[in-house]
């Protein structure tokens, strides 16, 4: 029986981490098998290119960064989100497709035929996504408050953020059958809730 396939997409400050480990708690607590990763990353070979993309020490391309994404799915997909889903167990990812075509596609203007033409060949589409949405003033508060320094992505102005979270939202509105926009403005408790309420509506799962 294969494990269903949940991620959490959305802009920098958006809180989809906390809500990515709050969901797989609560799944757990109702017996449900769940692996929680993220993107990039999530694999041996891909965390070792999240951190050629993420560091800044590089400065790709806008087509080389997109490319290194898919490299760093492909390795994901393979050998972690597949095995998994094939052994029943439910995945939980922080980022997926989504994000590459919000952040490329939209944000850094990438062709987003391409981006979806390598969508495909990856795959692999989850059963729900949820695509956290948060006000600017409120994301930049979050980010400020977390301390540490700011990833490449992080780092970017406002106008590629404000791409960034139209792209989402043209995403979501196209695709109303896999996503589900969450207010993602509110406390941490009061987003898992809109969360679990959308897994319960969508899968039928808590």
């Amino acid at each position: 029986m294969s494990g269903r396939f949940i991620t959490l997409e959305g802009g920098e400050g958006a809180g989809k981490s906390t809500q990515a480990r709050l969901l797989k708690a609560a799944l757990e607590a109702r017996g449900v098998p769940v692996l929680q990763t993220r993107e990039p990353g999530g694999a041996p070979g891909a965390e070792r290119l999240r951190a050629l993309l993420l560091s800044g020490e590089v400065e790709w391309s806008s087509l080389a960064e997109t490319l290194l994404h898919f490299a760093a799915r492909a390795e994901h997909v393979e050998r972690t989100i597949r095995p998994a889903l094939a052994r029943g167990i439910t995945v939980v990812c922080d980022r997926f497709t989504d994000s590459t075509m919000a952040y490329q596609g939209y944000g850094q203007g990438v062709d987003r035929a391409m981006i979806g033409a390598l969508t495909r060949a990856i795959g692999l589409v989850p059963d729900l996504t949820m695509v956290l949405d948060v006000e600017p003033m409120i994301a930049a508060a979050r980010l400020q408050g977390r301390g540490g320094d700011p990833d490449r992505y992080e780092r970017l102005g406002a106008d590629f953020h404000a791409r960034v979270r139209a792209g989402f939202r043209s995403i979501a509105a196209a695709e109303t059958q896999r996503c589900v926009v969450v207010d993602a403005g509110g406390s941490g408790q009061q987003v898992h809730r809109a969360v679990l309420a959308a897994v319960a509506d969508r899968l039928g799962v808590l």
